[in-house]
């Protein structure tokens, strides 16, 4: 089930959003430009290796400096396949732009940088032994999206569905997507912790997701901006029928 567009509505342009976009995919022509060691060095540095700080005795053996809080926020542009970079960024283009609209350019950067180091501290502590470097921008996503469920729990969204190859679109509020979103990522993040198989072996970060959704979940209610010091919306904002908030008309009060 993939996020395809939202009904929440916009009024400013999501400068903030489109230049974490563009940053990310610069450094990902970056590594794409690097040789294979150079790479793998600069991976090690710059991506969050768990046990640089929890087992700095070993960092002779991996052949980069431990102790250094750099690869918390660093890790967080990173990215090791085309394919993770354009499923994160296709995600952060549909969730961004409505939290970056209530909150305002600064307070949404300071916002997304701390649901991303929180992600990374999570995965940190979960996978204490690890020497595999984790990468990208899903944990500070996952922040986003732990706000748009407090802020627009009532929004429709449109997803697709492939079935046998052939997309499907489908209707849901964005509570469904997002819950059975953080649902798979809480069934994936104990299933490791309880077999002891690290998350990275397996390809996904399960706990970087967890820490930046419960991050970004508890931290808006301290950068959201307050009722009254935002504008008022006006019901000609709405999208095809919809109210400024992604509620189709009709549903009961504004949230």
């Amino acid at each position: 089930m993939l996020p395809y567009a939202t009904a929440v509505s916009n009024r400013y342009a999501p400068f903030v959003t489109w230049s974490l976009i563009a940053v990310n995919v610069l450094v990902f022509l970056y590594q794409l430009g690097l040789p294979k060691p150079e790479l793998e060095l600069f991976l090690r540095n710059y991506g969050l290796v768990p046990s640089l700080f929890f087992h700095p005795q070993w960092t002779p053996e991996l052949g980069v400096q431990g102790g250094s809080f750099v690869p918390v926020v660093t890790n967080i542009f990173l990215h090791g396949s085309l394919l993770h970079l354009l499923f994160n960024m296709w995600t952060l283009f549909i969730f961004g732009p409505a939290i970056e609209d209530r909150l305002g350019g600064m307070r949404f950067f300071v916002y997304y940088m701390l649901c991303g180091i929180g992600a990374s501290l999570a995965h940190a502590y979960v996978n204490a032994t690890s020497t595999i470097p984790v990468l990208g921008a899903s944990g500070a996503i996952a922040g986003i999206m732990g706000a748009y469920l407090r802020l627009f729990p009532l929004a429709r969204m449109l997803v697709i569905i492939p079935i046998f190859f052939i997309p499907l679109f489908f209707e849901v509020y964005a509570a469904v997507f997002i819950g059975i979103w953080f649902l798979m990522q809480l069934i994936g993040g104990l299933t490791d912790l309880f077999t002891g198989v690290s998350a990275v072996n397996g390809g996904i970060a399960w706990w970087a997701h967890i820490g930046g959704f419960v991050a970004g979940w508890i931290l808006i209610d301290f950068v959201r901006l307050k009722p009254n010091a935002y504008r008022p919306y006006y019901r000609d904002e709405g999208i095809h029928g919809f109210l400024p908030d992604g509620r189709r008309e009709g549903k009961g009060p504004w949230l």
